[in-house]
């Protein structure tokens, strides 16, 4: 028989040494939350816990502490995006984001950790990757010395890791890749293969990865095409309707939640950016209210020169950064806390409408438009990972 023990504890902001209420406390089995006061108390035969809340950095303690009042941080993430062919230790684009981020208001950069090939950044222990030779064009050949530099520099670690688009992945279990109505693999415009969302051997396998990012320390796991194709007549495991696909994405969500929890990292999604403005899933298994149930937070790309034409009344959407994505999250913000949201925002070139560059206006009108709406922040997608530090209020800047 397994005795339990019992923690009882206050989770307290840091800044405004305030109660918080619903924090999430954890440990490997189970998670409860925080009352009003901040109060909690978790029974568990386990010694190490961790406490999660919107809005603040993940915390770990062990159960021996000598104190029952818990400090968390609260952090609004302003993230900048390192690309996986710049995320070796010796990358001149890290070097820059971290000269930035000495300097600005930047506090978290998001590393691809699994690329739309299925390559990983870095040599993890999961076999079955390795054995596809995932880690052969690795970027970062010591990830821990990676990662001791980013925590010594208190940043803020978002984790991407591309979900059921995986060419490496498809092409070696061509039994569960999505296949074309004549039964071969399916690959879109850019020659990539999909796993099928529906089969469990797909989310295992990203799960595994984004374990071992967690055991790295890493603070937040972001899934990027967490979806189905967006293209119709493709053969799947299972009858390919709304309500399928729904459920499939809420199930690898699920046992995301439940396999990631005894690392305390927070999960987040990314979305198109019109699932701010639809109803349904858009034929790709997304909505606002099944993703809510078990991501923490909802990122949806909002880049203007991703809507079309004549989108919120204008000729041209990208020639009107602040309002695309104020309106945007605005709207999102019916169906999910804002606090919960925390936008992808456009760093290049318009390509869809009049082809001018995003410069320091741009860049600024979303970022004010995302903090205006009181999100979780904003992260700011560069292909190239170039970014420039007078785009960036100096740190401490009101």
């Amino acid at each position: 028989m397994v005795l339990l023990a019992s923690f009882d504890g206050i989770v307290i902001d840091k800044k405004t040494l305030k109660p918080i209420n619903n924090a999430m406390i954890s440990d490997s089995n189970q998670t409860i939350n925080s009352d009003i006061n901040g109060t909690f108390s978790i029974d568990s035969n386990e010694t190490k816990y961790f406490i999660k809340a919107y809005g603040y950095k993940p915390l770990s303690f062990q159960s021996d502490i000598n104190t029952t009042t818990l400090y968390v941080e609260p952090i609004i993430i302003k993230a900048l995006y390192l690309s996986f062919w710049r995320a070796s230790n010796s990358s001149v684009n890290l070097k820059e984001i971290l000269k930035i981020i000495d300097e600005t208001e930047v506090n978290a950069i998001v590393v691809d950790i699994k690329s739309e090939y299925g390559l990983t950044s870095y040599l993890t222990s999961f076999k079955q990757a390795n054995s596809y030779g995932a880690h052969k064009q690795r970027t970062n050949r010591n990830i821990q010395r990676f990662m001791k530099l980013m925590k010594s520099k208190n940043i803020y670690m978002i984790a991407r890791i591309v979900t059921f688009k995986d060419e490496l992945q498809a092409k070696n279990n061509p039994d569960y890749s999505v296949k074309t109505a004549d039964g071969k693999i399916w690959r879109s415009k850019d020659k990539m293969a999909w796993v099928d969302p529906f089969d469990k051997r797909s989310h295992d396998y990203t799960i595994r990865l984004a374990e071992e990012a967690a055991k790295v320390g890493f603070d937040e796991i972001n899934f990027d095409y967490i979806r189905f194709p967006a293209k119709l007549s493709l053969l799947f495991s299972q009858e390919n309707t709304t309500e399928n696909r729904v459920q499939a994405i809420e199930d690898f969500l699920s046992s995301a939640k439940n396999r990631l929890r005894k690392y305390g990292v927070f999960i987040s999604v990314d979305t198109y950016g019109n699932i701010c403005w639809v109803d349904g899933d858009s034929n790709i298994g997304q909505t606002i209210s099944s993703l809510a149930k078990y991501a923490d937070y909802l990122s949806p790309m909002l880049y203007p020169s991703g809507f079309a034409r004549g989108s919120f009344q204008f000729k041209h959407p990208s020639n009107h950064p602040y309002h695309v994505i104020y309106e945007s999250i605005k709207n999102m913000g019916k169906q999910v806390a804002k606090n919960r949201v925390r936008p992808w925002l456009q760093h290049f070139r318009d390509y869809a409408h009049e082809k001018k560059e995003y410069k320091k206006f741009e860049v600024n009108a979303q970022i004010r438009a995302s903090i205006n709406n009181e999100t979780n922040g904003w992260m700011l997608w560069s292909p190239s990972s170039r970014y420039f530090k007078n785009y960036f209020k100096k740190k401490n800047q009101p």
